[in-house]
């Protein structure tokens, strides 16, 4: 069958080409149809046989058949990490390339700001994590009132990761009508009851079970102790075969040991994990896909959805806890067909986890006993309380864990410390008045001495006295300035007769004109007519100004000053009555 036959357009047919797909996988020849005609799919099927390919073709056809004004988003994809969230919005842009339709991914770890800005512009596909779709949707930014298709990748990792109720909330968001498309690679018990739940009438496409991994992978097992894991796989990895290689570990805290350990052996290697940033996980991966880096190690929540081409090697560090989780880490190599190695180790501890693989897959995996470090501890760990086998891995992650909270808290209890002494020793020196307070020295004038005493200070501003006749005799004394003379000198120029100002001659014009204009105010008095009854005359008003109610005069006249004519004299006019007693007639 060939994509021309499942229906597609000719602008995606063309992508697609473009891309070098040939033929379609067997999940897309199952899912491409039923999707493209509006039905709910439930597809299952393991990773690396194309399942972005067959929900992002009917996608993208279907949008583009109804286009609506104001770019609404109108598909949402939702995917637990950040590498498979940019995956999947590169193939949305491989595909649609040809067509005028616009797609935007979000997810945490990096700022928001250049996510709200395409969001603003608007885009018809939406691929995001659930933790900043949620805050995005939640500061106003995200608006799924309009939602045609929903799809949920990967969503057994969902689970593991503990994005079931943040998932759930997102579907209160989404309307009720809409096509919801179901892809994962493993379909555990716990995911079912949301697939009854989600989906209505779907499609079942399942594509190889999950017990069966792809059958042209090598498998290898080697049963090695703990402590020479590193050891063991320094030497593999040092083997010409080996190209790259993707290692798993249990614990963040043990891909960073494994990443270290190849470092100093000589070995190009870079741990990727949810600890990291956004921006370290994107530069390990990219250094891994350029060939700058030989060995990526990974735990498998951030190993979901990496997808790497031409992975020759996959080495199981540790063996997983659940046994689909083996298919979907060797199923990163062996992609398209191509051949590969999966290599695993097995301590003493791991007897159980691998019996519970060979019992998924059907058959035993090829052990490789001959190595330099076969396994010798034969005793397994204690157990807890619970009769639980204390994992050795798992306590060494919480030891590293509790140590670099410990050194944590100490540097931020030192940091606080140090705050506290530098406030104290700022309490203690007082700080000195800002420049500008600071009362600025006054420079002396060239060719002037500031004085340094009082004497001199009186002595340099006390006023110029008339030269006295020289006495007979010399007087070598120097002059007090502070002598009981020459103050009662300078308080009797103080209190000395004033000359009165002299009088003037003529009276100033604005007494004259007062004078006229009370001349003409000034009336007399008329006779009283002869009456039969004689009554008394009423007495004559006193001339002058006219009384307001107030008792007081015209308010609207301006009161001129009246000069005194009398002799009499004011204070400063009179005499002095203080002779100096140091002024003699003799």
């Amino acid at each position: 069958m060939t994509f021309q036959e499942l229906g597609l357009s000719a602008p995606i047919l063309r992508a697609l080409a473009e891309q070098g797909y040939e033929r379609p996988s067997p999940i897309q020849e199952k899912a491409i149809p039923p999707a493209l005609a509006g039905r709910d799919v439930l597809g299952c099927a393991q990773t690396g046989t194309g399942k972005t390919c067959a929900f992002a073709a009917p996608i993208l056809q279907r949008l583009e058949a109804a286009p609506q004004k104001g770019r609404p988003i109108r598909a949402l994809i939702l995917t637990p990490t950040r590498e498979l969230a940019l995956q999947i919005q590169e193939s949305f842009v491989a595909y649609g390339r040809h067509l005028p339709l616009r797609s935007a991914v979000i997810f945490g770890g990096v700022g928001q700001n250049p996510q709200v800005e395409q969001l603003k512009k608007g885009v018809d596909v939406l691929v995001a994590t659930p933790g900043r779709l949620g805050d995005l949707y939640n500061q106003k930014f995200v608006d799924l009132s309009r939602l045609e298709i929903f799809v949920l990748d990967e969503a057994d990792r969902m689970l593991d990761m503990g994005f079931i109720h943040d998932v759930r909330r997102i579907l209160g968001w989404l309307p009720r009508k809409k096509q919801t498309l179901f892809f994962s690679a493993t379909m555990p018990p716990e995911v079912r009851s949301l697939v009854d739940s989600l989906l209505v009438d779907p499609v079942k496409v399942a594509v190889d079970p999950v017990s069966s991994p792809v059958e042209v992978i090598d498998q290898k097992l080697y049963y090695v102790d703990r402590g020479n894991k590193t050891k063991l796989l320094a030497q593999l990895v040092g083997e010409a075969g080996v190209k790259n290689a993707l290692v798993f570990t249990r614990t963040k805290h043990g891909a960073n040991k494994v990443a270290g350990d190849l470092t100093k052996a000589g070995i190009s290697a870079a741990a990727i994990h949810g600890n990291k940033s956004q921006t370290a996980r994107q530069q390990a991966l990219a250094d891994f896909k350029s060939g700058a880096v030989k060995v990526l190690v990974a735990t498998d929540i951030a190993a979901r959805g990496l997808d790497i081409e031409e992975l020759s090697h996959v080495f199981n560090y540790n063996l997983p806890d659940v046994p689909e989780t083996y298919v979907h880490r060797i199923g990163r190599t062996g992609r398209a067909g191509r051949g590969g190695t999966a290599v695993s180790f097995c301590d003493i501890n791991e007897q159980d986890e691998l019996k519970a693989i060979q019992k998924l897959l059907g058959k035993s995996i090829p052990v490789v006993e001959d190595h330099p470090w076969p396994m010798q501890v034969l005793e397994p760990a204690p157990k807890d309380k619970k009769g639980r086998t204390v994992n050795p891995e798992d306590a060494e992650a919480r030891a590293a864990a509790k140590e670099r909270r410990r050194q944590r808290d100490a540097a931020n209890k030192a940091a606080a410390a140090e705050k506290k002494a530098q406030a104290a020793r700022k309490a203690e020196v007082p700080a000195a008045p800002p420049a500008e307070s600071q009362p600025k020295e006054r420079k002396p004038r060239r060719g002037v001495r500031n004085s340094k005493t009082l004497e001199q200070a009186l002595t340099a501003t006390a006023p110029a006295r008339p030269a006295a006749p020289e006495p007979a005799f010399a007087d070598f004394r120097k002059p007090d300035p502070l002598a009981s003379d020459v103050i009662m000198d300078a308080t009797a120029r103080l209190l000395a007769p004033r000359r009165p100002a002299p009088r003037p001659a003529a009276e100033p014009p604005v007494q004259e004109e007062h004078k006229k204009r009370q001349r003409k105010k000034k009336k007399p008095a008329a006779q009283p007519a002869p009456a039969p009854t004689p009554a008394p005359a009423p007495a004559p008003k006193a001339a002058g100004r006219k009384k307001n109610r107030r008792g007081g005069r015209d308010r609207g006249r301006p009161v001129e000053p009246t000069l005194r004519r009398s002799g009499q004299k004011d204070s400063t006019e009179q005499p002095s009555l203080m002779k100096p007693y140091y002024l003699s007639d003799d």
